[in-house]
């Protein structure tokens, strides 16, 4: 007996499926449709978009029959099935309508496929579709990941306790699970933007490098809280840098850093990292393979991004509420090179000896501790130091000061400044210059 869940890769939307309809009269109809979707054991949903034909005929004749194909194998199979009504609206409408949302961005086609409803059938019979040749596994088949390799990755990531432990334990774990291209953008809601603090397995790190809410598969993930996937991108075009379209020409004459990102996938999938319901970031994974993720991938990477979240949520407040001691100025003068630093307070973009650094918050926050440096000779900061500074104006809510930090840290160390920033406690921060900064406002 075939059972729905025997049927996984026919759900990818690498071979798009087929329906067939009669209306009232008896007069037959057959479509072509762009997403079929399991819901359960025993129900399947289509997303009701530009087919008023099949829509009516549905309405009219609730008995189908549709024809899906394995992506993996070109198993085909017939399914008789009856609609049982639409939703447009709910958890699992959400879930579809992310999907399709993600999927159209990717071709260029983002607000114009627009989904109504969706159309939720009972399976009545499952059936082989006979063929004269022998459907076999392909040789990029990935095998389910380990339970307990999961279970080790996620008590991994668990027991860290500062946020760059956390992030390398997550992408630790992708890769023991075999997501050997992976990156991880941290959220900043008051900008309506994701950041990337890290990456594995790509030539260029790209941290820094920034995706809109809403925008392609890791933009969907955040606005939607659901993973989205793309199983055969030899279906879609890729564009823009929302899924790494080259690295700009002049990093320091556009200030935009680029997304790392493979020349070739097949597979990409975004996995939300929530926390008690607030968006601490997304996982982005993807595979030189045709159909890299199955339900049991997804369901890994979702694993260890919960766990991910919740840590980095912890490791966050802990932060917060730490009390180091009080630092002290440095003691021996402040000698050397002159190092030049630009910063443009219109978009808080900092460069140093002309090499473009980091924008936003985290480019205040570099400006306001030069700043302390040179005035006071202090190198050493806090987190509750920061927070109390009204001049940076940091959001009121979800700061993530810790996240940004780690990123301009990791952002000055990958670009061999002569200024880095370090990590000396739970809650400390110190400047190690190599010169003597001074510091240029632009239009001041």
């Amino acid at each position: 007996m075939i059972r729905l869940c025997d049927l996984d890769d026919c759900f990818e939307g690498v071979i798009p499926s087929i329906i067939a309809t009669t209306a009232a009269d008896g007069t037959p109809n057959i479509s072509y449709l762009s997403h079929v979707v399991m819901v359960d054991d025993s129900h399947i949903a289509i997303s009701n978009q530009f087919f008023a034909k099949t829509a009516a005929n549905i309405r009219a004749n609730p008995r189908v029959t549709l024809q899906l194909v394995s992506g993996r194998t070109s198993a085909q199979y017939q399914l008789v099935a009856i609609w049982v009504g639409s939703e447009d609206h709910g958890p699992f409408f959400t879930r579809v309508e992310g999907q399709l949302n993600a999927s159209s961005a990717q071709v260029g086609m983002a607000g114009i496929m627009r989904l109504r409803a969706i159309d939720i059938f009972r399976i009545e019979k499952i059936m082989a579709v006979p063929s004269p040749f022998t459907q076999e596994n392909t040789p990029g088949d990935a095998l389910a990941p380990d339970l307990q390799a999961v279970g080790r990755a996620a008590r991994a990531i668990a027991s860290e306790g500062d946020t760059e432990s956390v992030i390398g334990a997550l992408l630790s774990g992708c890769r023991a699970l075999g997501f050997n291209h992976a990156i991880l953008l941290l959220a900043d809601p008051a900008r309506g933007q994701l950041a990337t603090v890290a990456s594995n397995g790509y030539d260029r790190s790209g941290v820094g490098s920034e995706v809109a809410f809403g925008e392609g598969l890791i933009g969907t993930a955040a606005v939607s809280g659901l993973s989205v996937k793309v199983s055969d991108m030899s279906r879609v075009r890729r564009l823009g840098a929302a899924i790494g379209a080259g690295a700009p020409a002049d990093e320091n004459r556009t200030r935009t850093i680029a997304l790392p990102s493979l020349p070739d996938p097949m597979s990409q999938i975004a996995v939300p990292l929530l926390a008690h319901g607030s968006l601490q970031g997304v996982l982005f994974v993807e595979s030189r393979s045709r159909l890299a993720f199955g339900r049991n991938h997804d369901q890994a990477l979702e694993i260890l991004a919960s766990a991910a979240a919740l840590a980095l949520a912890l490791s966050e407040n802990l932060a917060s509420q730490a009390r180091p001691a009080v630092s002290l100025p440095v003691s021996s003068p402040i000698e050397g090179r002159a190092i030049r630093i630009l910063h443009h307070p219109f978009d808080d973009s900092v460069f140093i000896d002309n090499i473009y650094v980091i924008k936003g918050v985290a480019g205040r926050l570099l400006a306001h501790m030069l700043e302390i440096y040179v005035r006071e000779g202090r190198c050493e900061f806090t987190n509750r130091e920061i927070r109390a500074t009204e001049s940076l104006r940091l959001p009121e809510f979800k700061d993530n000061l810790e996240t940004r930090l780690l990123l301009l840290r990791r952002r000055m160390e990958e670009r061999n400044l002569p200024i880095r920033l370090l990590h000396t406690g739970r809650g400390q921060i110190k400047l190690a210059v190599d010169g003597i900064p001074e510091i240029n406002r632009k239009g001041e």
